[in-house]
């Protein structure tokens, strides 16, 4: 008897396995005259050198499955069962043109207005674009996923998103810990749209190695960003100058999506953004795209429109 060890990375053996190892014992039940094993991260499969192809074949579609769309069902192990694969260009059941990524144990991150929509397209044409509109439009949550599909689909090598570090009516000299703690709390937007997008021992591991890089924008200075996919979040709150130095970080193979919203502004009176700064120099240059988000994409709770409507109203 033969037998071989199939090593799973990046995968979440529960999700992967099944409860109670449904998914694996429903592969086992197919191959009665094979042994197939599931100990850590490894599965041991013990048979007959046929019976191992036919397993591995198996497996190896139902890896490629989970690592496209985070999740197995028992009825996918059945369809791999029964050895019906996908074609080049033919699309799954679980497949749907606005859908970005396939997140967190299954979670389906999609666009879901027109100029989200618009977003993402514009992304996979330009190497620079500007999100801006109010808040609620999913600016920042289709700019993460759209970096996380990249990464995903190996077109970049890491992922850099910063967020200059102002105070919006808080002191962070009186918040508690060190300067990671005290910035922590701005960047938590980030960190939430990343939960939802990629499994937590993944996403831990990206950290720790830097794959993703979570940073003030302070950091990025003197930096060269290679082969990355680069955000620069909340960016109404930079200062012209500050925007200049991210706009030139940008190194060969990158890509970066600028996101920020007009009507909230927390720099000191006396600075000019530099957001709606560079909106005005960099209009007309080849390869740049802006997309402007408004209250028809607001995803948030239904009254958030009305009271975003509210507000512009009593400014105006």
């Amino acid at each position: 008897m033969l037998e071989k060890i199939i090593t799973l990375e990046d995968v979440s053996m529960v999700d992967f396995l099944g409860i109670h190892n449904s998914n694996i014992k429903e592969v086992a039940a197919a191959f009665p005259g094979s042994k197939i094993i599931s100990r850590g991260n490894e599965i041991r499969i013990q048979g007959t050198a046929p019976e191992i192809i036919r397993i591995t074949d198996v497996l190896d579609s139902l890896i490629a499955h989970y690592q496209k769309y985070g999740k197995i069902t028992n009825e996918n192990v059945k369809v791999y069962l029964n050895g019906v694969t996908l074609s080049p260009g033919k699309k799954s059941a679980d497949d749907d043109d606005d859908v970005i990524i396939y997140g967190n144990k299954g979670l389906v991150v999609k666009a879901k207005t027109a100029n989200q929509k618009l977003l993402v397209d514009q992304a996979s044409k330009y190497d620079l674009v500007f999100a801006v509109g109010p808040a609620g439009t999913g600016k920042t949550y289709t700019a993460v996923a759209i970096a996380v599909r990249a990464l995903k689909n190996k077109e970049v090598k890491k992922i850099i998103i910063t967020r200059p570090a102002v105070e919006a009516g808080e002191n962070l000299g009186f918040l508690p810990g060190d300067l990671k703690e005290k910035i922590d709390p701005y960047l938590r937007p980030i960190y939430d749209a990343l939960d939802d997008m990629i499994a937590p021992e993944k996403l831990k591991l990206y950290l720790e190695s830097r794959v993703i890089e979570i940073a003030p924008l302070a950091y990025m200075r003197g930096r060269t960003l290679n082969n990355a996919f680069i955000l620069l979040d909340e960016a109404q709150n930079t200062t012209p100058m500050q925007m200049k130095m991210f706009l030139t970080r940008m190194g060969p193979s990158s890509k970066a999506i600028i996101t920020g919203d007009k009507s909230q502004i927390d720099l000191p009176k006396n600075l000019k953004s530099g957001l709606i700064d560079s909106l005005s120099i960099l209009k007309g240059i080849k390869g740049i795209s802006f997309v402007e988000l408004d209250g028809s994409d607001v995803v948030r709770h239904r009254l958030v429109k009305d009271i975003l409507a509210a507000y512009e109203k009593t400014e105006q």
